[in-house]
C-alpha cells in the first residue's frame, strides 16, 4: 500500500462495490484512502442503475474526509477531468467529459463517477470511479455506445499504473477545491467538456426538456437554452445529444 499524492490505495480482488468497502472504512475515521478492486459484483452507477463490472475494468472509490458536502459535486468534476486528462496523457486520445459524470472518447462512454456521501459523526465524500481499460468487448446492450481503452487502441494497459496517475491528476485539481477556487474548476472542466454547445435532450426524474446546453453554473448544475429562448437550470438528469 503506497502513497502517491498522499494517498493509501487498499487494494483488492472482488467487492460488491468499492463504494460499500470505502463507506465501511470511512466509518473507522480513514481519510485520504482509495479502494481499488479486480472487480465488483454489484457495482452501480447513478440512480442505482447496474455498472458492468468485470475484469479489465478500473473500479475504484476516493474517500475524503470533509468539513461540510454543499460542494461535493465538484468533486465529481474533478474526477472526470482527472480520469480525461490520464486518458489523454497515456494514449493521446481525445478525452471529453459529459455533464454531469461521463467521459466519452468518440462518442462512447469509457468511465462512469459516482459520488455518494456519509454524514456519521463526521463527513465524507466517496467518489467512485470505473474506468473500462481492457474489456475485449460489451454485451450487445451497451456496445453501441461503451467502450475500452483495448478496443480503441487494440492492446492492454497497466491498470494500476493508471489508477496512480488518475490519482495525481486528481489531487492537483483537488487542490482547487480545497482552496475553495470553484471558478478555476469550472473552467477546466468547460475546456474538456463534450455536452456544452451541443443540442441535447434532457431526461430528469419527472421531466424532458430540449435545447442548447450553454453554460454551467457555479453550482454545477447545466443551464440549457430551450426552444422558446428561456433558460433552464437542470439540477439532475440524463443528457442525450439531438
Amino acid at each position: 500500500m503506497n502513497k502517491p499524492s498522499g494517498f493509501k490505495f487498499y487494494y483488492f480482488k472482488t467487492l460488491t462495490s468499492t463504494n460499500d468497502e470505502a463507506k465501511r472504512l470511512a466509518k473507522k475515521g480513514l481519510d485520504k484512502i482509495v479502494v481499488i478492486a479486480g472487480k465488483q459484483t454489484k457495482g452501480r452507477g447513478r440512480f442505482n442503475r447496474e455498472w458492468a463490472s468485470g475484469l479489465g475494468g478500473l473500479y475504484m472509490t476516493i474517500v475524503l474526509k470533509e468539513e461540510n458536502l454543499d460542494k461535493v459535486r465538484y468533486l465529481t468534476l474533478i474526477a472526470s477531468l482527472a480520469v480525461a486528462k490520464t486518458i489523454e496523457k497515456l494514449t493521446k486520445l481525445n478525452a471529453l467529459v459529459k455533464w454531469p459524470n461521463d467521459v466519452l472518447i468518440n462518442n462512447k462512454k469509457i468511465c462512469g463517477i459516482l459520488t455518494e456521501t456519509i454524514s456519521d459523526n463526521k463527513n465524507y465524500a466517496l467518489v467512485g470511479i470505473g474506468l473500462n481499460i481492457n474489456q475485449k468487448n460489451f454485451n450487445r446492450h451497451i456496445s453501441n455506445k461503451a467502450v475500452s481503452l483495448k478496443i480503441i487502441t487494440t492492446k492492454n494497459h497497466n491498470i494500476k499504473k493508471i489508477s496512480k496517475i488518475i490519482i495525481d491528476n486528481f489531487n492537483s485539481l483537488y487542490t482547487y477545491y480545497k482552496n475553495k477556487n470553484y471558478k478555476k474548476i469550472i473552467g477546466i472542466w468547460k475546456n474538456c467538456s463534450h455536452t456544452l454547445g451541443k443540442r441535447v435532450k434532457v431526461k430528469t426524474l419527472s421531466e424532458v426538456f430540449v435545447g442548447e446546453a450553454v453554460d454551467v453554473d457555479k453550482n454545477c448544475n447545466l443551464i440549457l437554452r430551450l426552444d422558446n429562448g428561456k433558460l433552464k437550470k437542470i439540477v439532475e438528469g440524463d443528457i442525450f445529444t439531438v
